[in-house]
């Protein structure tokens, strides 16, 4: 109470020395006061609004609280973790990600296009370019095939001749120059000087409506560009309007074809001022009215400088209507600042699921930024109705979910797709309800989505994996039986090689390129079949997918340690043989890639893959000289995907990401351990090209997010993770319950990468796997780390050599 006395005479002094308020007036400021004693910045507003007598007052409350500071319990504050993350890490080198403003898993990916079809630009953007072309509203993050940027504006500060045929970006007539030093992005806000118009642009977005606000110089002509011809890369536009529905107000779709044949995108848009006038153009000619269509069209508007400088915009589109983008775009006035404090709100939560500790910043970075970058795909695909339209044009509506595209699942089924299960689970439900609704369409399961459009891009059917980790890791919410008609209708159908894989056991080399990746990966989709059918007592089904399964050892040559494409007759290998041969998608046996790297693809049955090479002693040899061999890649279209090399073992492409935790299958943990400590070292940094290969919609960040917290989801159906060497000293998984896991590295550093002695929950823990059950339980998985190999740690259920 002493506090308050003292403060309660600092109020009656007040009172004295200002007789022109009425007592009530003091009694009101008194609660204020009181109210807020803890929170004294309100206090200043509160007393200078009331009177500036009351100065006198507020030094004399400020001095009674710091008379009594051990009385003051600081009020807890969470820390805002997007301050860790830069978006530009992944926009040099092959990272192939986008610097623009969207928020996890959202419809708008808002970002900066430099205008190049080159393949580094397949985002839109590289950070060695000087040049914009505009900012449209759909992008991909890092992938290895260019489509989307649609709806693209540029603000601009004269008239431009917009019937100009554009046959390269040097033609493109309203680009403008930028610097890097004027450029910043942050998780879900973009700002950039444009140089030629003199506009200060910002971006930022919501789960479905993007933000534009364009700051011109005072006096300038004030104007934008909307251009639905634009196009990078593959995609092409068929069929575009734009209509001016009224003075503040536009509308108009794009359909284009490319990678995803048939897209379809609808969408409106709202200007913060009037529109004073506008031009329309169609296919190169002027057009008069109000309406204007075409295969490409594009308008120029314009506005009264002399009403500020700023012109704000905001947008929504759909796959489905017109209307439909009109009820996906947020209501209310323009706040520009207020959205993009929402923005920076929902992924600050967003990265709140892990929580890294260390001292080392830069570490931080790459994780806070690697944790970022796994929730930019798949996107929100369904409007806010539940609508979204497929690939045939019907339109369907998400009745219990959210619809999503952009599926990458040859890469995201490895990593990130079991890094949601932790952070993430309601999106599973709803990606995994998303590719069954996909399947009604032509009867088999995804491959790789991209606007609710079939691409069949890349090798393998791994949406079988996902549907079959969820199941066995407890998400359920969906109707398994379906999934699984779906799953074992997908395996059991002709297309893509399936009808020799059936005939012979494995896809001979003299009737499919590829053969050797493909069955590789068939044999891994057969076995999640295999234990799905198990789990709903399907036996024979078990047992004619579990004999599939094992094609693997069909493709296995003994003489050469390697996997290789063998002819019909069972017998022949294709020849002449380099395993460190490789053509890019063109009479070779692998995908991406050549013999030493995908000669590891065995997920499912680890032991008898070992066996297969004599043992653990063979294995481990020929599996460490795969890191030590010289990095030479040899053939005539070498793919551009062998990238991140440690010896032949190429980290910037998906097919290897397992293949260091082998070792843990071999009984020799502290090789995987190092092997994992050097990629997690060499292949990730601060740096634009922090990222060794294409960000691949998350999966080359899942991997590090997982890794350096100690763990890697080896097999995803299996519902365990592998045990890897940790580089934080406590990792902290905030599971959806409420409970946490944490994951302690004691004594880790630079050095200190080998674990000596293990306990989960305070008892010894001493095997190099854990299970999804036992994380979601919650409690402490402790390390001890040193400088050098404990080879008796975790080898107690593995064959030690």
């Amino acid at each position: 109470m002493e506090k308050v006395d003292l403060c309660y005479s600092a109020f009656l002094t007040c009172c004295l020395s200002n007789i022109l308020f009425s007592m009530a007036e003091y009694i009101n400021i008194y609660k204020t006061v009181f109210e807020n004693f803890y929170c004294t910045e309100n206090l200043s507003a509160v007393m200078i609004k009331k009177s500036p007598y009351l100065f006198f007052f507020l030094l004399a409350f400020l001095g009674c609280k710091d008379q009594n500071k051990e009385a003051v319990k600081p009020q807890k504050t969470e820390k805002n973790l997007t301050n860790y993350v830069d978006p530009f890490i992944g926009t040099g080198g092959h990272g192939h990600t986008y610097p623009g403003a969207t928020v996890p898993f959202g419809m708008i990916q808002l970002s900066p296009d430099n205008g190049n079809s080159a393949w580094d630009w397949v985002s839109g953007y590289h950070v060695t370019d000087s040049i914009i072309a505009g900012f449209s509203h759909l992008h991909l993050s890092g992938t290895g095939i260019g489509d989307l940027a649609d709806l693209l504006f540029m603000p601009v500060n004269k008239e431009i001749d917009l019937t100009k045929t554009v046959n390269s970006r040097d033609d493109i007539p309203y680009k403008s120059k930028f610097s890097h030093d004027k450029e910043e992005a942050a998780p879900g806000y973009y700002e950039v000087f444009l140089e030629d118009p003199q506009v200060n642009v910002q971006l930022t977005s919501s789960l479905r409506t993007g933000y534009s606000k364009y700051t011109f110089t005072e006096g300038d002509k004030q104007s934008v560009i909307l251009d639905l011809g634009f196009a990078i890369n593959w995609d092409k536009a068929t069929e575009t309007s734009i209509v001016l529905e009224n003075d503040r107000k536009i509308s108009g779709y794009r359909h284009s074809t490319g990678w995803a044949n048939n897209q379809k995108v609808f969408f409106t848009a709202e200007f913060s001022k009037p529109i004073a006038k506008h031009h329309f153009i169609a296919d190169g000619k002027k057009e008069d009215g109000d309406k204007v269509e075409g295969v490409k069209t594009s308008a120029q508007f314009f506005f009264d400088e002399t009403t500020g400088k700023e012109v704000e915009l905001k947008l929504a589109l759909s796959s489905v209507s017109v209307e439909n983008a009109k009820e996906n775009l947020d209501k209310g006035d323009f706040n520009f600042s207020n959205i993009k404090n929402d923005a920076q709100k929902i992924w600050n939560k967003s990265l709140q699921h892990i929580t890294v500790e260390t001292p080392v910043d830069s570490l931080k970075t790459i994780f806070y930024t690697a944790l970022y970058h796994t929730k930019l795909a798949p996107v929100t695909f369904s409007d806010a109705n539940g609508e979204f339209r497929k690939e045939n044009d019907s339109i369907v509506k998400a009745e219990d979910y959210t619809a999503y595209s952009t599926l990458s699942l040859w890469d995201t089924f490895r990593a990130q797709q079991p890094l949601l299960t932790l952070t993430n689970p309601d999106k599973v439900t709803d990606i995994i309800k998303s590719m069954l609704e996909y399947y009604k369409t032509n009867k088999i399961l995804p491959v790789w989505t991209l606007y609710g459009n079939e691409t069949n891009t890349m090798t393998g059917y791994h949406s079988i994996p996902v549907i079959a980790e969820a199941y066995f890791k407890g998400i359920r919410d969906f109707d398994i039986e379906e999934a699984y008609k779906a799953m074992k209708t997908t395996m059991m159908q002709d297309e893509r090689g399936l009808k020799y894989y059936k005939e012979y056991g494995y896809i001979p080399y003299n009737a499919v390129d590829e053969s050797v990746t493909i069955s590789l990966e068939y044999a891994y989709n057969d076995w999640c079949v295999a234990q799905v059918a198990k789990a709903l007592d399907k036996q024979e089904d078990y047992e004619y997918f579990s004999e599939r399964a094992k094609a693997y050892q069909e493709l296995f040559d003994p003489e050469t340690g390697f996997m290789r494409g063998k002819a019909k007759d069972g017998k022949t290998w294709n020849t002449p043989f380099d395993p460190k041969h490789s053509n890019h998608r063109e009479n070779t046996d692998y995908t991406e890639g050549n013999a030493w790297q995908h000669s590891w693809f065995v997920l499912h049955e680890p032991q008898e893959f070992i066996e297969l090479h004599g043992g653990p002693d063979n294995f481990t040899e020929k599996l460490e000289q795969l890191f030590t061999e010289d990095s030479e890649i040899t053939g005539d279209n070498t793919s551009v995907d062998i990238s991140g090399l440690i010896g032949q073992y190429a980290h910037g492409n998906e097919p290897s990401h397992h293949i260091a935790y082998l070792f843990n299958e071999a009984g020799q943990p502290w090789r995987t351990q190092y092997w994992v400590n050097e990629i997690l070292k060499t292949q990730y940094s601060t740096q634009p090209d922090g990222l060794s290969g294409n960000e691949d919609a998350g999966q080359m960040s899942a991997w590090y997010v997982f890794s350096s917290m100690g763990l890697y989801p080896f097999n995803p159906a299996s519902a365990e993770y592998e045990i890897g060497s940790p580089l934080f000293e406590k990792s902290t998984i905030n599971l959806e319950d409420g409970k946490t896991f944490n994951i302690i590295a004691e004594n880790v550093s630079e050095e200190n990468i080998y674990i000596q002695s293990a306990s989960l929950n305070g008892e010894e823990f001493n095997q190099t796997s854990i299970t999804h059950q036992e994380i979601l339980k919650g409690g402490e998985l402790k390390f001890v780390m040193g400088p050098k190999p404990n080879k008796n740690w975790g080898v107690n259920k593995k064959q030690a050599n």
